[in-house]
C-alpha cells in the first residue's frame, strides 16, 4: 500500500520542475460534483464517508490554493499527503486501495495531457 501512495507522489511530483497549478488538478477535480458521486459511486462508500470525504476535499482543494500561492513544493506535498492519509482513514483497505488506482489514472492522464500540450 506504501508503495502505491509513494508512486503517486513521485508522479505527481515529478511532473513539473516548478510549481505548476496544472499539475495537480487532480485535486480540483475530486471536488467536482460529477467527478465525486461517480468516485462515490465506483468506492461504493456509505453516506457517512461520503461526507467525510467531501469535507477532505474541500479542505485539501483550499490547503492547495494556499500551497500553490505560496509556491512551496513542501506544502503542496503535505497537502497531498493530507489527503491520502485522510481518506485512508476513512475508507476501507479495499476502498483505499480503489482511491489510490483513481488518483494514479487521473495523475497519469494529466501527466500525458501536458505532454501533449507541450
Amino acid at each position: 500500500m506504501k508503495k502505491v501512495l509513494v508512486i503517486v507522489m513521485v508522479a505527481i511530483s515529478s511532473t513539473v520542475f516548478a510549481i505548476d497549478p496544472s499539475s495537480y488538478k487532480v485535486i480540483y477535480k475530486l471536488n467536482n460534483e460529477t467527478t465525486f458521486n461517480g468516485l462515490i459511486h465506483y468506492l461504493n462508500a456509505d453516506e457517512s464517508q461520503a461526507n467525510q470525504l467531501k469535507q477532505i476535499f474541500e479542505v485539501t482543494e483550499n490547503r492547495m490554493k494556499t500551497a500553490l500561492k505560496l509556491n512551496s513544493e513542501n506544502e503542496v506535498e503535505d497537502v497531498l499527503f493530507y489527503n491520502a492519509l485522510n481518506a485512508k482513514c476513512i475508507l476501507t483497505e479495499e476502498q483505499y486501495k480503489k482511491y489510490l488506482t483513481v488518483l494514479n489514472l487521473t495523475v497519469s492522464n494529466n501527466y500525458q495531457e501536458l505532454l501533449t500540450q507541450k
